[in-house]
Order: structure tokens, then sequence, then C-alpha cells
């Protein structure tokens, strides 16, 4: 008969009792897998990745499968390697052999109570034998369950998993506890022996948690002489392996299958403090999100990140926990405001955004050192990536060097595309549940959103009424077109139609936003010398073109770059393509861009072949019109995009005269104009004209104008007789 190694219970011919199999890692040593046991936990070592996941080998022969919608994070954040080993959770075997595998958080043997090996014919401890039946299991159950003890990522002996266990208020060694009179005698003995006096001394951490927090305090602050110094977790690399003291706010809790992770940040950083009960247990329950901390522990390398393994954990208040808040908010207050700003190329227009563009770059910053997530929203563009990818470049490195963790940046900073510069309620509704899942879920603070080249206008009110409901803050950046209503709408907007600047009128989102990232992050100015040119389809001004240059950066070169972005932003247009994008951008030689610019041009020829061979001409009142029916004569969902389309048609047929170009779709259709008109005022007109087809403005920076399909002839000839009024 067998015993369970974590509890002893009698569990027949087996090791682990139900209560315990997810406690267990396990070695498998079987030959098929229909051997594997549902929701256990086994040790594999990784095979490969596909594009939908990662294959582990738990035997020879046996691999099981681990889905990416498996994972908690992205497949590409993974930093596995073919040979790894790694812990991984059996969802099922199915019919044909294949096995579903689930993510474990523990990676770690010591992040198990225990181990033992699976044959096919039952399972045993690795010092023993096959086919052993357990006897006497009953001794040794209490050292298994020991070691297993041990081994969890918790502490290396008693007197540390019994720090852990409590929520301490304060340092429970600090406070004097009187003996309790025995129950049989009046008074209470002295301790006749030194072993007594330690068993006295064991009842301590009951009785501090007994004693009023205020007492706890003070009395911490009584023996404050001999406590350890405070380090700075910045300095906590240089300091593996050994014991220190850190005080902080916690600015994020995560419950793993093992410990509890508490993210703690202080002045100059943030790192991972685990803390440990019992597997899947949460330590200090009482502390939350935004409490100031005092840990004492033991710095740890784990799978590579810093962390600090918790021997007490104490919860400040008061003036302590007034003094954490104040070091962190000096600060903030020193490093998240930029000294200054200087406009890439000596953009004047720029210039005369300063202020607002150091707010902007302040809010950016602060949320960094608060730990707070960047959500960036962008248009699917060749401007919209540029812009994107600007503010990536320049507030990556900061999150890295302000945590710990290798993945932050994972964790800290998103991109999301959007199909349509537009901030509308389907963004905004997908961007509030995810961070309400993330809030609730992972103890996340509620992120800062960056809206670039997108959220400026009425347009896109809803969607950013959404996110005020939840309080959180929003900062937009767009070069092109914005509404006075957005100013009240946001925390900051930087527009250089609302502040009334003189100057270029044709600068670019991707521009703007380029010395933004560079006040974000002045270290990464010289890799953003040359995304200004790529922004621009035509007319780029000189000023960008010679600065490119001198990056290294030739006409042909950018107009290579911002074609293979303008292709890739097509292409899973909801991704970011971080890592792709990125090669672009910033590290290809030469060979990539080349490569996808020529697929680019190739896909676009072949559309404007046909576009302009079915272009419909005609003169109102003096301006040309080139009318293209885009449902018969593109393909809607290939590359290019209609507005890509169209801009390029209407680049190549305008020559100076009043020219306008005009795709009409089934319920939709595009504006492009040689001349300053407004698509709101055409949009205005045009719904005059032809009042029953419930013509709207979609979209004020690509010229969409919405419409009810069975309209859709009197709305063209409404359209075009209000755009010949406009000009």
């Amino acid at each position: 008969m067998g015993s369970c190694i974590i509890c002893g219970t009698d569990v027949g011919g087996g090791r682990v009792c139900d209560s315990h199999q997810e406690d267990v890692v396990f070695d498998f040593r079987g030959d098929s897998p229909d051997d594997l046991v549902p929701s256990r936990f086994y040790r594999g070592v990784v095979d490969g990745y596909a594009e939908f996941g990662v294959f582990v080998d738990l035997a020879p022969g046996v691999t099981g499968l681990l889905h990416r919608s498996e994972l908690d994070r992205r497949l590409d954040s993974l930093d596995w390697e073919p040979g790894d080993e790694v812990f991984v959770q059996v969802k099922g075997v199915r019919d044909n052999g294949n096995v579903d595998l689930g993510w474990s958080i523990r990676q770690a043997d010591r992040e198990f109570r225990g181990v033992l090996v699976q044959e096919s014919d039952g399972e045993h401890l690795p010092d023993e034998e096959p086919g052993d039946d357990g006897e006497g299991a009953a001794e040794t159950t209490g050292d298994a369950s020991a070691e297993a003890e041990e081994s969890v990522d918790a502490g290396d002996d008693e007197d540390a998993d019994e720090s852990v266990d409590e929520t301490v208020e304060a340092d429970a060694g600090s406070v004097e506890v009187e003996p309790e009179a025995d129950a049989g005698s009046d008074d209470a003995a002295e301790p006749e022996s030194e072993t007594e006096s330690a068993e006295s001394g064991d009842a301590a951490p009951t009785a501090a948690e007994e004693t009023p927090e205020s007492e706890a305090v003070e009395a911490a602050g009584d023996d404050a002489d001999a406590d350890p110094e405070r380090v700075p977790i910045t300095t906590l690399g240089d300091a593996v392996g050994d014991a220190v003291r850190i005080e902080g706010e916690v600015v994020g809790v995560r419950q793993t299958g093992g410990p509890t992770v508490f993210e703690v940040s202080d002045e100059t950083g943030a790192v991972d403090v685990a803390a440990f009960v019992e597997p899947g247990v949460r330590a200090h329950p009482d502390v939350e999100v935004g409490d100031a901390v005092r840990v004492d522990g033991e710095v740890e390398s784990h799978r590579g990140d810093v962390q600090v393994e918790s021997e007490a954990l104490v919860l400040l208040d008061g003036a302590a926990a007034e003094s954490v808040r104040r070091r962190i908010a000096e600060a903030l207050t020193d490093e998240a405001r930029p000294e200054g700003l200087q406009p890439l190329a000596g953009d004047e227009t720029v210039a005369e955004l300063a202020d607002g563009l150091l707010d902007a770059a302040e809010a950016v910053r602060r949320a960094v050192l608060e730990s707070r997530p960047i959500v960036v929203r962008h248009p699917a563009t060749a401007d919209g990536y540029v812009a994107g990818a600007a503010v990536e470049r320049a507030v990556l490195p900061l999150i890295r060097d302000e945590h710990a963790k290798s993945d932050a940046e994972y964790h800290y900073f998103t991109r999301r595309p959007l199909d349509e510069p537009v901030y509308g309620m389907d963004a905004a509704t997908n961007d509030a549940t995810r961070m309400l899942q993330d809030r609730d879920r992972h103890d996340e603070k509620l992120p800062l959103f960056l809206l670039v080249g997108a959220g400026s206008t009425t347009e896109s009110a809803d969607g950013i009424d959404l996110l005020s409901v939840y309080g959180v803050d929003a900062v937009v950046v767009d070069a092109a077109v914005a509404d006075p209503e957005t100013r009240d709408a946001v925390d900051t907007l930087v527009s250089p139609e609302l502040a009334d600047v003189d100057g270029d009128e044709t600068l670019s989102t991707g521009a703007l936003v380029a010395s933004l990232a560079s006040a974000i992050n002045d270290e990464v100015r010289a890799d953003l010398r040359h995304l200004p040119a790529v922004s621009y389809w035509a007319d780029a001004p000189d000023r960008y073109v010679d600065l490119a240059r001198d990056a290294g950066h030739d006409a042909e070169r950018v107009a290579e770059l911002r074609e293979a972005v303008a292709l890739e932003a097509y292409y899973q247009s909801y991704q970011d393509k971080r890592e792709l994008i990125a090669d672009l951008l910033f590290s290809d030689g030469g060979n990539l861009a080349a490569h996808v610019s020529e697929q680019f041009r190739e896909k676009l020829e072949t559309e404007i072949e046909t576009a302009d061979a079915n272009v419909v001409t005609e003169a109102v009142d003096g301006v040309e019109f080139a009318l293209l029916d885009t449902d018969d004569y593109t393909h809607r969902y290939d590359f290019p995009p209609t507005p890509l389309l169209l801009d390029d048609l209407h680049r190549r047929r305008a020559d100076g005269e009043p020219f306008a170009t005009v795709g009409v779709g089934t319920d939709e259709l595009y504006v492009r104009t040689t001349a300053d008109v407004s698509v709101r005022d055409v949009a205005a007109r045009a719904a005059e004209l032809a009042p029953t087809a419930d013509i709207d403005t979609a979209g004020v920076r690509e010229g969409k104008i919405e419409f009810l399909s069975g309209e859709r002839d009197a709305v063209e000839d409404a359209v075009v007789a209000a755009v010949a009024e406009a000009f």
C-alpha cells in the first residue's frame, strides 16, 4: 500500500492523493500518450515552434501541443528554445493520440511540492526502483514531504517559511511578548533551558499578529538601529545571493500555482517579490496594489530575471508609508518631465507645439515610472506605423531600465493598430475589456492611452467617452486634423490645427511624433532621424529628406521603407508586428525592405492599371473629376486598401488644375481633391441635395463619407456637385 508524499494519506497503489495531484510534477517514462493523466503537471523538453503553438516532448515518441491560446503571454514573447526543459499541464488526450497541453506558471522543481516518476504501470519516487509497492512509505512520508516543502520557492528553512506564512504589520521580532502563564500555575515559570527559550520565542509571531497595528509600527521604529539598510531596487542585479531590504509601493500582484508574486516599485525601479504560503494560496491577502511595503529577503536570479524571495513583508502605515510615497513622488517629478524639446531637423512648426509635446512626453515617462501600462493606438498606414514605432523605440528602453523582468516590455507597452484613423466604439470596447480583465485578473493599473493620428475628431467621441468612464488617462497627438471638442475629453491634445501655429501645413503625424519620441527618450534620437521622411508619400520637406540622408537613407531607401511598412501594415492589420516593423525601420541592412517593397510595387501597379482603365471622367463647373466604382474595379479584400489606391491614383492624375478623385463603393465613398476642401462641408451639402440618403462624414482624415446603399446613384451626383461648389 502507498501513501501520499505530500500529506501521508493512504492512496492504495499510488503515491499522491487526489487533492494533491496538481501539487506534484511528474517525469513521464511511459511509451503511450494514453498513459498520461489529465490535469497532472509533467516535465518536458521543447521540440519546436509552429504558428499556432509549441510542441513539447514528454517522453520519446510522446509529444504534446501547447496551443498559443493556452499561454499567459504572446507566443512570440515566449523565451523557450528547442531543447529547453519546461513544465506543462496535460489538458487531455484525444482519440487519435494527440496530446493537448496547458500552460504552467511553475517552471522549476522547487515550485512544486514533490516530484514523482510515472511509469506505464505505476509511479514512484525518483530514488525508488520501478515496481516498489511503497512498503514502508509511512516512515518516509514525513521526510519526502519535508524535502518537497524545502524545494518550494519560498525560503530554505522553516523559520523563513513561518515568516512568509504571515502578513506582517511590523517586524514581529522587535515586539516583546510576555510568556503566557501556565494554566496549572499562578505564575509563569522562567524558561529552564535554551530549548525552552526558543520554544517561547516561537510564540512571538502569533502574539505579534494580535498586537495592534500602531503598536507594531512603533515597535518596528524602536528597533530601527538594528535594521538592515534599505537598498535601491536598481542595485539588486549586483546583489544576487545577498540578503537585502527594499521599500516601495506594490504596483502589481499575481497569484501563481506556487508563490504569490508582488511587483514592488521604488524611486529607482521595480522588482518581483515572491512570497509563499502553500502552492496556489494567496500570501499576505491584506496587501493590495497601492500599498507601501518593506521587504526583507534574498535576491535570486530566476530564469534570468532578478527577484526577491521574501522572508518578511511588512505593510507600512503612517509616517513610514508616507516617507516611501514621498520619495517616489519626488523622483517622479524629477524624472518624468523632459528638460526640453529639440525638434528633429529644427522643424519650427513642431517647436511651436513644444508645451503640448512636453506634456505628452511627461505623461508617457510618468506612466513608465509608475509601472502603468501604455497602450498606443495608431492607424494601420505607413504614417501611422512610423508614429507608433517611434514611440515604441523610445519607451521600450525606459521600461527595461525600470523593471527587472526580461519580458516587462510586453506587459507594460502595447501598440494596437487601427483599421481606420478613427477611435470608434469597436476599438474602445476592445481596449476597455482588456484593461478591465488585466485589472481584475492581474491587479494591473489602468493604462495610459496614447492615440497618434487617431482620436482627434468628433468621430472618435464615443470611443473616448467610454475610456473616460473609467477615468483612464488619454493623450492624443495628430498633425492632420483635430476638433476643439476633443480637447475637453482627453488629458492632452497636441494639434497644429488647434494651436493655430504658423509653419508647414503638410506636417505629417509621423514627423510630429518622431520629435515627441525624442523628447520621451533623447538617447534614441539618432535612431529616429530617418522616420519623418519615411512618413511622407509625397512632397516631404527638404529638411527631413536631408536629415534622412545624413542618417544614411537616400531617397530610394526611404521609399523602400515606406512601401514595405505600408504593405506589412495591411496584412494582419490588428497585429502590431513589433519585431518585423523594428527590423524594417531600425535593423534592416537593406534586403528585407527591398524585398517587401518590390511586392508592394507589383501589387499596386496591377491594381492601378485595372482602376485607371475603368475611371470615368467628367467636368463639373470647371473641376475635372475622376470617378471609380471601387466595388467593380478593385479587389476590396486584397492589397492595396481603397484609401491608399485612391491616393496614388489621385497623385498620378492631378496635373495642377482643379481636380477631384471620387471612389464610390456600396455604402461609402472617398474624396480626394487638389484644393483645401472640407469633407464635412461636402457631406453636409450632399445631404441637402440627397436628403433621403442618410449621408454623414465617417472619417475626416481619409475623406470618407457613408450613406444608404439604396441611394448610391443619388449620393454620387450629390457629392460631385458639392465638391464642385467647394472649389
